[in-house]
């Protein structure tokens, strides 16, 4: 009982460790687009500019989660958390010292290293710390403390971004403040929470496959990603996330919108803090939803989720970005619409897609799921930042405001700006939107055979190492066993199994063994 408690103890703590990690990683992440106004004029640069760092960001990010997944199976990985913090921490203090768009984007890029390393840790150790009837709930509370995230660092950077410390410009304190948490967060990690596959209750290294040199390992961590990623559910969610995210991507530019259509910097970030509470909100209330619907209506209830979110974010946008004047004094107006949506959009994640990834895989899996997801997703995604700046300023008619311009100039030129950055937006929210909704359709028919195959999987699994425990080999000798493909014949699941020995004998198994085994066919 004792040895139980200790457990949930340790559980827990790591849970609210690697959330406060997330909220952290998430803070970092929103620091940027909170202050691009500034940061602009600092720089002298334009949205395209702007937009082309955060571009620059998620690319180097996309390019490093092969990295963070190799790192994640064989490190313990609450120890990569705390590295992917540190790096993301050291990046944060050098975007703040910058005095070039070439050392911003530098920065950023160091940045994006440190992001990489750190999610497919956190999702993994959620994931593998839940099972499929309290998954959803967990990855919306993941959602909810990383969106505090986001508030923290919109607010942190909006609120100080026009003011100045000791001549030191506003924005850049932010950066400073944030890079200090961060490495006091990454300690925490590093020295209180636990990894369960790398740890017992006893403090103990748990049993590690042999040492393989490092380009075996990295042909084995290959071997897996072609697994996983010829697996059609897999292959559907990473569709529609790419087209999912790229809406979410392209939000960044919401904070500088809100400025040009005249409302303060204090007003702007009270209204982006509404609009990431409805969205922590909404991702706490999808993931609960998805886990009820995935009792009731096991092959379907997700799904339905999620086309609903996504469908729901093409009215709300028009009706905030078309429809909504562009005034000052209706803030009311704008919060709730900004809060409607937030509360609307969210639930994919949670509900649909995190669950159903630790579904159509076995445990052993989860990091490269996870890993190659957040790779495929991100690096298209990045592109809705300059995509958004190219097509308001190329399509309609965004212009900076010209030198020698009177207040009574500048203000009417934020205006339009407004304008044409509004429809930017929009395009970049409502087309990608529709996509995602539809590409969801298709999962109605991959899913249920993808998770019976996973679980298939894993109880073939089990069978082959209670036969290793029932029949201890001598010695030296040992066999590992890799699941190397399951394919559909005739709508029957066949699972092909492939088993390398490495003795002087093989393992001789009695008749009951290989009725057992032949019994799963």
């Amino acid at each position: 009982m004792k040895m139980k408690l200790k457990e949930m103890r340790s559980e827990t703590l790591t849970l609210i460790l690697v959330n406060l990690a997330g909220i952290m990683e998430r803070a970092d992440e929103s620091l940027l687009p909170g202050v691009y106004k500034e940061v602009g004029a600092a720089l002298h640069t334009d949205p395209t500019g702007l937009g082309s760092l955060t571009l620059f960001r998620s690319m180097v990010q996309s390019s490093c989660y092969p990295i963070a997944a190799y790192l994640a199976l064989r490190h313990n990985r609450t120890h990569v958390i705390a590295l992917g913090a540190f790096l993301w921490a050291a990046a944060t203090f050098l975007v703040a010292i910058s005095s070039t768009f070439a050392e911003v984007a530098i920065s950023r890029g160091l940045n994006g290293i440190g992001l990489a390393i750190v999610t497919p840790a956190i999702q993994s150790l959620v994931a593998d710390s839940t099972d499929d009837s309290n998954r959803g709930t967990a990855f919306g509370w993941l959602q909810l403390t990383a969106s505090l995230g986001s508030i923290i660092g919109g607010l942190c950077s909006v609120l100080i971004a026009s003011k100045s410390f000791m001549g030191i410009p506003g924005w850049r304190i932010a950066f400073h403040l944030v890079g200090l948490i961060s490495v006091i967060v990454g300690i925490l990690v590093c020295l209180f929470a636990n990894d369960p596959h790398f740890s017992d209750s006893d403090g103990k290294a748990k049993a590690q496959t042999p040492h393989k040199p490092f380009w075996s390992e990295v042909k084995d961590l290959v071997k897996e990603a072609k697994l996983v990623m010829k697996i059609p559910s897999f292959q559907i969610l990473v569709a529609q996330g790419v087209s999912g995210s790229f809406p979410w991507s392209a939000l960044s530019f919401t904070p500088m919108w809100l400025e040009l259509i005249g409302f303060s910097h204090k007003t702007t970030a009270i209204l982006w803090t509404i609009f990431v509470i409805g969205g922590s909100l909404g991702g706490l209330f999808g993931g609960k939803m998805g886990d009820i619907l995935a009792k009731r209506l096991p092959n379907s209830g997700r799904i339905i989720l999620s086309q609903i979110s996504s469908g729901s974010a093409i009215p709300l946008a028009a009706i905030l970005l078309l429809v909504l004047p562009d005034d000052p004094s209706t803030a009311l107006m704008h919060g709730l619409v900004l809060f409607i949506m937030g509360l609307s959009i969210s639930w994919n994640a949670p509900a649909t897609n995190n669950p159903i990834f630790a579904e159509i895989v076995p445990e052993r899996s989860r990091t490269s799921i996870y890993a190659l997801d957040r790779s495929f997703e991100s690096i298209l995604a990045s592109f809705a930042p300059p995509i958004v700046g190219i097509l308001s300023q190329h399509v309609y008619g965004y212009k900076p405001i010209p030198k020698g311009s009177t207040d009574s100039e500048e203000i009417e030129t934020d205006r339009e700006n407004a304008a044409s950055l509004a429809k930017a937006l929009y395009t970049a929210i409502g087309i990608p939107m529709a996509i995602c909704c539809v590409i969801y359709s298709f999962l109605y028919c991959t899913y249920p055979r993808d998770r019976e195959r996973a679980r298939m999987d894993a109880l073939i699994e089990s069978e082959m190492q209670q036969i290793e425990t029932e029949n201890p080999p001598s010695g030296e000798e040992y066999s590992q066993f890799h699941m190397l493909e399951t394919g559909e014949l005739h709508g029957k699941e066949r699972n092909v199994i492939d088993i390398d020995y490495e003795a002087e004998e093989s393992l001789d198994f009695d008749e009951n063994d290989k009725k057992r085994l032949l019994s799963l066919g």
